[in-house]
């Protein structure tokens, strides 16, 4: 049984004693299907609230968040229980819109089962296709529940064969609602239970249950008829079947004990009709969360090893078994500090005890590899803003932990004399980058501290200071990634923060061979300079580097000053010699000089050595080079043409297309980097929210001569090349 005793006041709310007692479901969708609506409803639904709040008013439980009030959408994972008898039902409501994709993979990662929220008036986007697929992937649970059935323009029937369709043969509606009135007059009367035959009558305003009218029942037949052979080829039941054929009345509470183990197994997906708004088939839809979805004792525990990556010993479900658990998600509040929402795997996991916290194999995302040995600080159980205290976490549920200094998204949690570490979960790479910086320069070290914290929260998040341009680039998933970044760095940092256009490191190099004289004499009574070189420079293959030879003979540029005339050149090469852009590629010989026995030294040869480059670049074409990546990108067949269209228009060469898993195609192309800034946006339009794509370097490449010109004059603007000089 589940224990909900306890309150606040001893430390001690409600909270689920067994794995048993414990469901995790994660609410996916696109935006403003209503998921957060949802949430709210099941709430009130279960006595957590006794009015639901409005996204529109900023007044939802999930939508806490300052900037969530403001744009009136999701952007953050949040935790709202709910309880069904002696079951806790945790769920977990994820942003719909695809910039905050890494907050959804957290909610996939806590939860045992998904249930896709879609609207009755919308359908279904490209998106949440992708998504279903991930779900099979995985082998998690799936359900449907279709949303406001009840507006004029809503269409159950065909949403429910747009899933059919997109998801497959599994989905099958459990729930028919019983439509009253026309256009705005258009209300849901009540909702028939195919299976039970159960009528649920809502004309009245409240819900009352009974038996249905035979019109109905026969209007619906060849629904419930393909439902029951559905739930019987699923059943392990092997003689259903042939009583079903010999015309045997099953009984109906066995087809619905088989219809939810079906759904547990991730084999079957009953699509339930609801409008949350009015509470039509809300509770419909509690009632079943707890039979149709699996208890995290009937999961498997995601991959782990031991802190040093050794195999670990396996572990289950189990609340008296070793601890092993993930924080999926950390925030900082301002009054408490950092707090971690934290899954519990195995074991218990108890406040004032010492964990240890283990961040490994995440060096892709920028992430550095940690490992260190915390106190757990209070345990609580979330439901938006507000926090219950508890005395402890079993095995599969959910919980907030506060003040795990060290801890961040992604970190595994585990007893410290038997440190195991977690696989990391799979993040797409963030690939719209924007440079950033502080307004005032007083602002800086709180701007990086900002950031430090916010890349620790977010995995989709990524910085970095690019040693060659000098700015601080931020790499987000989306443009609304990028504007609640900046919000929050304004409202919850208090720093001002500015944004500039990425600059792209472009090169330097020689197309010819040609030769320089270096002469740097200034012998004007007293101590002077002198130092006279002669070099030969020559181009080399992309990605050869720089190379210094040495064929001086009969000592005309004395020994101790042959590595002078090198440091000088490579110093002239850091600045480069036409726009300010670093010179790459070329073997530079230094064949002949002159040196004087007073005046020569290390540093007039260094000069000389400066002089002799820029001389060799006058009387030769200096070509600017751009970086080039290799660009794959992944899209719907039927946007091929498009995405290769685009591609070619950014001077992009196409290397190749091949066919991918799930009717999609995989383009490769070569893609100069001054053309693809903003690709993570412009291929979102083109492939409707499905496409995706990565980028590698490749190569340096010759900028068309007419670029290089726009891309001089631009430097020379900014100052670029006087600063370097």
């Amino acid at each position: 049984m589940a224990d909900r005793s306890g309150s606040a006041a001893d430390g001690r709310g409600p909270r689920a004693s067994r794995p048993q007692n414990i469901r995790n479901v994660v609410l996916v969708g696109p935006s403003g299907s209503g998921k957060t609506t949802l949430v709210e409803a099941l709430l009130v639904e279960s006595g957590v609230l006794n009015r639901a709040g409005r996204v529109e008013e900023g007044t939802t439980v999930s939508d806490h968040d300052e900037a969530e009030a403001r744009q009136q959408r999701s952007v953050n994972l949040d935790v709202a229980p709910v309880w069904v008898g002696d079951v806790k039902v945790n769920l977990l409501d994820t942003p719909g819109y695809v910039d905050f994709v890494g907050e959804l993979r957290a909610g996939l990662r806590a939860a045992d089962a998904a249930l896709f929220v879609v609207s009755a008036t919308d359908g279904i986007d490209g998106r949440t296709r992708l998504l279903w697929e991930e779900c099979a992937v995985l082998g998690m649970p799936r359900a449907v529940a279709v949303t406001k059935i009840d507006h004029h323009r809503a269409d159950f029937a065909g949403v429910v064969e747009q899933c059919r369709e997109v998801f497959g043969p599994g989905v099958v509606p459990a729930y028919v609602p019983v439509m009253t009135g026309e256009g705005d007059e258009r209300s849901v009367g009540g909702l028939l239970g195919l299976l039970s035959q159960r009528y649920h009558d809502y004309s009245s305003g409240s819900r009352v249950e009974g038996e249905p009218p035979e019109e109905l029942v026969a209007r619906n037949e060849e629904l419930r008829t393909e439902l029951i052979e559905g739930v019987i080829q699923e059943s392990e039941d092997e003689t259903l079947m042939d009583r079903y054929m010999a015309g045997e009345d099953l009984d109906r509470a066995m087809l619905v004990a088989d219809l939810e183990a079906a759904v547990a197994r991730g084999g079957f997906h009953p699509v339930l009709a609801l409008s949350a708004l009015s509470g039509v088939g809300v509770a419909e839809l509690r009632a079943e969360l707890p039979l149709a979805c699996p208890s995290p004792a009937e999961r498997p525990l995601p991959p782990f090893t031991r802190a040093d990556g050794r195999p670990a010993p396996a572990l289950s479900c189990d609340p008296d078994g070793r601890l092993l658990a993930e924080v999926v998600k950390t925030v900082t509040d301002p009054y408490v500090g950092r707090v971690s929402l934290v899954r519990v795997f195995s074991g218990t996991l108890r406040p004032d005890t010492v964990v240890h916290v283990c961040g490994h194999g995440s060096a892709a995302r920028g992430r550095q590899d940690h490992e260190a040995d915390e106190r757990v600080g209070p345990l609580t159980v979330p439901t938006g803003r507000r926090t219950d205290p508890v005395g402890a976490v079993v095995a599969g549920d959910v919980c907030a932990v506060a003040k795990l200094t060290r801890a961040e998204t992604g970190d595994t949690l585990s007893e410290k004399d038997a440190p195991l570490c977690m696989t990391p979960w799979a993040f797409p790479d963030p690939l719209l980058p924007t440079a950033v910086h502080a307004v005032h320069d007083a602002d800086e070290e709180r701007l990086v501290q900002a950031l430090s914290r916010l890349t620790s929260e977010d995995s989709t998040l990524r910085v970095e200071v690019n040693p060659e341009t000098h700015q601080m680039v931020l790499w987000c998933m989306g443009e609304a990634h990028l504007d609640l970044t900046l919000d929050r760095f304004s409202n919850r940092y208090g720093v001002a923060v500015e944004t500039d256009a990425v600059r792209v490191p472009l090169r330097e190099t020689f197309s010819v061979e040609s030769r320089g004289l270096g002469r740097n004499v200034k012998q004007s009574g007293g101590h002077g300079e002198y130092g006279i070189c002669r070099i030969k420079v020559e181009p080399l293959p992309s990605g050869a580097g720089v190379e210094f030879v040495d064929e001086i003979v009969g000592g005309v540029v004395p020994r101790q000053y042959v590595p002078s005339v090198e440091k000088g050149v490579r110093a002239q090469m850091e600045l480069g010699v036409l726009s300010g852009y670093p010179m790459v590629d070329v073997r530079v010989t230094l064949y002949d000089g002159k040196a004087h026995s007073v005046d020569s030294s290390d540093m007039a040869f260094q000069k000389a050595g400066r002089l002799a480059l820029k001389d060799a670049a006058e009387s030769t074409r200096v070509c600017v080079l751009e970086p080039v990546d290799l660009v794959s990108v992944l899209v719907a067949d039927d946007c091929m043409g498009a995405v290769m269209s685009d591609l070619s228009a950014r001077r992009g060469r196409v290397v190749s297309s091949e066919p991918a898993p799930g009717g999609r195609i995989l383009i490769k192309a070569e893609v100069p980097q001054l053309e693809i800034a903003r690709y993570a946006v412009d291929l979102r339009s083109l492939s409707h929210g499905t496409g995706a794509f990565s980028r590698d370097y490749l190569r340096h490449e010759p900028l068309p001569t007419q670029l290089a010109h726009r891309y001089a004059e631009a430097a020379e603007g900014e100052g670029i090349a006087a600063g370097r000089r």
